[in-house]
C-alpha cells in the first residue's frame, strides 16, 4: 500500500468507512471496517492523520488512535457538508472529511480527555435534575389549581403548596395519594439536585480559574464552572470576539454591497453556557434597575436608556463573555475598581 497521509472516517457504532489518499492527493484507500477490524487496522499502519466528526463518540475514538501514533483532528459537521459532492453515504461522508481536513484554513475540535469528558456529564445530569424538577412542579401547580389550590410564583413555594395539599381533608382520598406520590418524586429529585450541586462546587473550588471567572459580576459558580467545562481552550480564539461569537452572542451578518446589516445573534455554540451567561446578565440588570448596582458602567446605564431589558441582557452577557476569555488567556483576577473601564474597553 502507497503512504497515506490523510484519512478521513466516517463513525458509527458498528461500520467504520474510511478514505484515504497519499501524497499526490490520489485515493489509495476505500475500505470499510468493522468496529474490531478498525481497531487493528490503524494498531499497524503507520503515523498518519485522521479526520474524524466532531459527534458523540469522536473524543473517545480521538483518544484511543492517538494511542497508536497518529494525529486525530475532529470536525464540526457543519464544515464538512460543503465538501460532500453528491448524495449521502459513508463513504462520500468519509471523503469530505478527508478533503475538509485538508483545507489551511479549517476549524478543528480539540479532543477532550477523559476527565473533561466526566466534568461536562456533571453538567449534564445538572441540566437534567433541573428539568425534571420544573416540570414536575409546572405538573403539581396545574393539578392543584383544579382543585382551587394555588401557590406564589417561585420553586420555593412548591413544597409549601404540597404541605397545603397534604393537610386539605376536603380533597379526594385518589388525589390526595396522587398528590403524595408527585411530593415524593419531588423530595426524590432535590435530593439528587443538592447531590450533584455539591460535586460541582468541589470541582469549582478545586479550579483556580473558575474561582476567579466567579468574580466577574453577573457569572457566579454555575456560570464559571460552564465556562471552563465547555471552552474548549481560550488560546485557540483570536480574541475576545471570536470567543463570544463562539457562544453565539454576536448578531448575524446580512451585509452586501458596502451597507452593513446586522440581525439577531447566531445562537451559535453551546446553549447551556449561553443561556447561563445571558440569564446572570439579566439578573445583573434587574439589580441596576432597582438601583442596588454599585459602580455601574456609565455604558451599562446608557443602553438601558436604549434598549429594551432583553436587548440589553445580550449585549451585557456578550461583554461578560469577553471580560471571562481575557481573565482565562491572561490569567489575572477580576478588579471591582475597574468595571466602567473593562467593560467601556469591551464595548
Amino acid at each position: 500500500m502507497e503512504q497515506i497521509i490523510r484519512i478521513g472516517m466516517d463513525t458509527s457504532k458498528h461500520v467504520f468507512q474510511l478514505h484515504g489518499v497519499n501524497a499526490a492527493e490520489q485515493p489509495v484507500l476505500r475500505k470499510k471496517l468493522r468496529r474490531k477490524e478498525m481497531l487493528e487496522f490503524f494498531r499497524k499502519l503507520p503515523a498518519t492523520v485522521i479526520a474524524i466528526e466532531a459527534c458523540g463518540g469522536s473524543h473517545h475514538w480521538a483518544r484511543l488512535l492517538s494511542t497508536f501514533g497518529h494525529e486525530v483532528k475532529l470536525i464540526a459537521a457543519q464544515l464538512v457538508k460543503p465538501y460532500v459532492k453528491r448524495g449521502k453515504n459513508d463513504a462520500a461522508d468519509a471523503e469530505a472529511l478527508c478533503e475538509a481536513m485538508s483545507r489551511p484554513t479549517m476549524r478543528f475540535v480539540p479532543a477532550k480527555s477523559a476527565e473533561q469528558q466526566a466534568s461536562l456529564m456533571l453538567i449534564g445530569m445538572r441540566d437534567r435534575l433541573v428539568r425534571n424538577k420544573t416540570q414536575l412542579a409546572n405538573s403539581i401547580r396545574g393539578y392543584a389549581a383544579e382543585f382551587g389550590l394555588t401557590a406564589a410564583k417561585g420553586m420555593c413555594k412548591v413544597e409549601l403548596l404540597l404541605d397545603r395539599i397534604a393537610a386539605d381533608e376536603t380533597l379526594p382520598t385518589l388525589a390526595r395519594d396522587l398528590f403524595a406520590i408527585h411530593a415524593k418524586e419531588y423530595q426524590q429529585l432535590q435530593e439528587e439536585l443538592d447531590d450533584i450541586e455539591a460535586k460541582l462546587m468541589t470541582w469549582h473550588r478545586a479550579d483556580e480559574c473558575s474561582r476567579r471567572l466567579a468574580q466577574i459580576p453577573g457569572v457566579g459558580p454555575i456560570g464559571a464552572s460552564l465556562l471552563m467545562m465547555k471552552t474548549p481552550g481560550p488560546e485557540m480564539f483570536k480574541s475576545g470576539r471570536h470567543f463570544s461569537a463562539w457562544i453565539g452572542l454576536t448578531p448575524k451578518d446580512h451585509s452586501t454591497a458596502g451597507r452593513v446589516r446586522l440581525g439577531v445573534i447566531t445562537r451559535a455554540g453551546d446553549e447551556a453556557l449561553r443561556s447561563t451567561l445571558v440569564l446572570g446578565a439579566t439578573s445583573l440588570l434587574r439589580r441596576v434597575r432597582e438601583g442596588h448596582g454599585r459602580n455601574t458602567s456609565p455604558w451599562l446605564l446608557e443602553l438601558l436608556k436604549r434598549k429594551s431589558p432583553k436587548l440589553a441582557a445580550v449585549a451585557l452577557a456578550n461583554k461578560i463573555a469577553r471580560i471571562a476569555w481575557k481573565m482565562m488567556v491572561t490569567g489575572e483576577a477580576y478588579r471591582k475598581n475597574t468595571v466602567p473601564a473593562a467593560l467601556a474597553c469591551a464595548a
